[in-house]
């Protein structure tokens, strides 16, 4: 094999696991908001960190809720690293209606130093 032909070979891996990576990434973002109602919602705690940075935003996470109406897993997909374990911990503590069987989608926290 050539060189010029080794070259084109990585061109096209390289090619191929972008275009993977990017299809995977638009999956992540196009999951839906939960459709449950929430019984229970728990307000994220600022992180000091965060307050003294004076750091806002939104923390996307991806959940899972059982037939019961609990969380039962949780994935963050979007949002600031410092604002991300702070929305994870609250929403953990979140409750939804129970339903027939498990559901999931996207949830979105808030965080404004404002407030």
């Amino acid at each position: 094999m050539s060189f010029q032909g080794l070259n084109r070979g990585i061109a096209l891996s390289l090619v191929v696991i972008g275009g993977l990576t990017t299809a995977s990434t638009r999956v992540a973002w196009s999951q839906t908001e939960i459709t449950r109602k929430t019984r229970t919602k728990v307000s994220p705690t600022y992180p000091e960190l965060a307050r003294r940075l004076n750091l806002s935003g939104v923390v996307r996470i991806e959940v899972t809720v059982s037939a019961k109406g609990e969380v039962s897993s949780t994935k963050i997909v979007g949002g600031h690293p410092v604002l991300a374990a702070a929305a994870v911990d609250a929403v953990k503590r979140w409750r939804f209606e129970a339903a027939a069987e498990p559901s999931s989608g996207i949830i979105e926290v808030r965080f404004n130093p404002v407030e």
